[in-house]
């Protein structure tokens, strides 16, 4: 790609097209930096929500850059619109697998089944893969709010410390939502920069399991050294915040009530001869274990299979390879999911069909504002790319010398430290770099996602929604939650970082 020149009217190349650039390049340079600025102050300052904020801050690039006025509002509509295309059929089907998957006690029966059969050694490792079953399917908040019970009472049954316990499935949790599909970032910055579904996935399970292992497991031995403190009583059942109104409400309180038959309840045996670990998991008619397992991982499969498929044989023909793209469409395989949920997690849970219809309407009001942001990051996304300013961002990465994938992840850092939203720091990151990312091969695209979002999860602290919900869960100071929940984040981003730069040297 040639150098830019200066002169108003220059053609920028952005990815695979020419685009006339819409003024000078040091107009279209500080129309960016303001229109960035402009986002930060509008979300952390004025507390303007963050689909507000995104949009006026891209319409004002836009404008600032020299678009005509009509113009930057037909690019920014162009690029919500397109995002919204390809991700919110996504994210909505997403949601109403994980409100089925809670409502009908799938989600309870994951976690009773795995807990009940392990040891006290392993009882952290155990919540490890807790965190990341419940986290594949889930927005970050609902698994937090859904794990915290589970946590707690492992914790006060097992005599394992709180942190032991708590730190493995928060970190499960959170390493999905930053690089694993379909969650609403991953999902986002796959659609905004180009980048194949399967193969990102593919990605981001291999990069999550280190990442999960030595942020997990490994870092809670000395978080719970750190932190010594109790396990807090906010829980005398698994039903109980539902029922009184104290504490965080569980998620999944409703959605038993609606199950058919009496309640009944199993007592579960801990280690260390703890046998008194009481759980209404066992209602009638729960799913089995292996159902609720199957309904989660089988969209992860049909996306595996048909990336697999691509990347081994990738001319092959014929009706299964036709069949084998087809299931492994992320809308196919999403909604192959939900369906399933809709059919054999309510037969398991005793759901009849007003408890299902319920349960699936409730499900799209809660990602309404996400879809809101991430369709205004895909309109930012395109007021870059009509204006120019793509360009000149993909000239100055490219001129400088400095990897792509770690310009990304530092752009996402930024942003996240600034905003305190791991949303919003991956639509702007991913924004930003689109234009890069045309001249990149297929799998360092998706590395590319994997670095925003790694980037995405840096540094959680007191502008973070997530890092007071920590807290007031877990019932520490604010020292104690920098000590412990700030330092797996930033072990989460670093990890991930350090990961993809490795992959990046033998990827091409």
């Amino acid at each position: 790609m040639p150098h830019l020149p200066t002169a108003g009217g220059a053609l920028l190349a952005a990815g695979t097209e020419t685009v006339k650039a819409a003024g000078p390049v040091p107009q279209l340079v500080i129309a960016a930096l303001i229109g960035v600025v402009v986002i930060i102050v509008l979300i952390t300052w004025l507390k303007i929500h963050p689909f507000v904020a995104l949009t006026i801050g891209a319409l004002g690039v836009g404008i600032g850059a020299g678009l005509a006025p009509e113009k930057a509002v037909t690019s920014f509509g162009d690029g919500f619109g397109a995002t919204m295309t390809s991700v919110g059929i996504l994210v909505g089907l997403g949601s109403m697998f994980g409100k089925m998957l809670v409502d009908s006690g799938a989600a309870d029966r994951v976690v009773d089944t795995l807990v009940r059969r392990s040891s006290a050694a392993a009882l952290p490792w155990t919540m490890a893969l807790i965190g990341a079953l419940i986290g594949l399917p889930m927005f970050f908040e609902v698994g937090l709010v859904l794990l915290i019970p589970i946590i707690v009472l492992v914790a006060k049954r097992s005599d394992v410390p709180i942190m032991k316990i708590a730190v493995p499935a928060l970190v499960g949790l959170s390493t999905m939502h930053a690089f694993v599909p379909p969650h609403p970032g991953p999902l986002v910055a796959i659609a905004t920069v180009g980048a194949n579904l399967g193969t990102t996935l593919a990605f981001g399970i291999v990069l999550a399991i280190p990442v999960i292992i030595l942020a997990g497991p490994v870092f809670a031995r000395f978080a719970a050294r750190w932190v010594d403190i109790p396990a807090p009583d906010l829980f005398g059942s698994r039903g109980s915040a539902g029922d009184t109104g104290s504490g965080p409400r569980d998620p999944a309180h409703e959605g038993r009530e609606a199950r058919r038959g009496p309640a009944t309840q199993d007592t579960a045996s801990l280690p260390n001869g703890k046998s008194d670990f009481t759980r209404v998991i066992s209602e009638p008619r729960s799913p089995s274990f292996t159902v609720a397992l199957v309904g989660i991982l089988l969209p992860v499969v049909l996306m595996l299979a048909q990336a697999i498929r691509e990347a081994t044989v990738p001319d092959a023909s014929g009706t299964w390879v036709g069949l084998l793209d087809f299931l492994g469409t992320p809308m196919i395989a999403i909604g192959i999911a939900a369906l399933y949920a809709i059919v054999f997690f309510a037969i398991g849970g005793g759901m009849d069909r007003s408890a299902v219809a319920k349960s699936l309407e409730s499900a799209l009001p809660p990602v309404a504002g996400v879809l809101l942001i991430v369709g205004a990051g895909g309109g930012f996304k395109q007021v870059l790319i009509d204006t120019g300013i793509g360009g000149v961002i993909a000239d100055a990465v490219k001129d400088s010398g400095v990897s792509v994938l770690l310009v990304a992840w530092v752009v996402s850092a930024l942003v996240r430290v600034a905003t305190g939203s791991a949303t919003v720091a991956t639509v702007t990151a991913a924004g930003i770099m689109a234009p890069i990312a045309h001249d990149l091969s297929s799998p360092v695209v998706s590395l590319l996602v994997l670095a925003i979002g790694a980037g995405s999860v840096f540094l959680s602290h007191v502008n973070d929604a997530g890092f007071w919900l920590v807290k007031g869960y877990l019932n520490t100071t604010v020292g104690q939650t920098f000590k412990t929940w700030t330092v797996l984040e930033c072990l989460i981003s670093v990890l991930g970082l350090l990961g993809v730069l490795l992959a990046g040297v033998f990827i091409r």
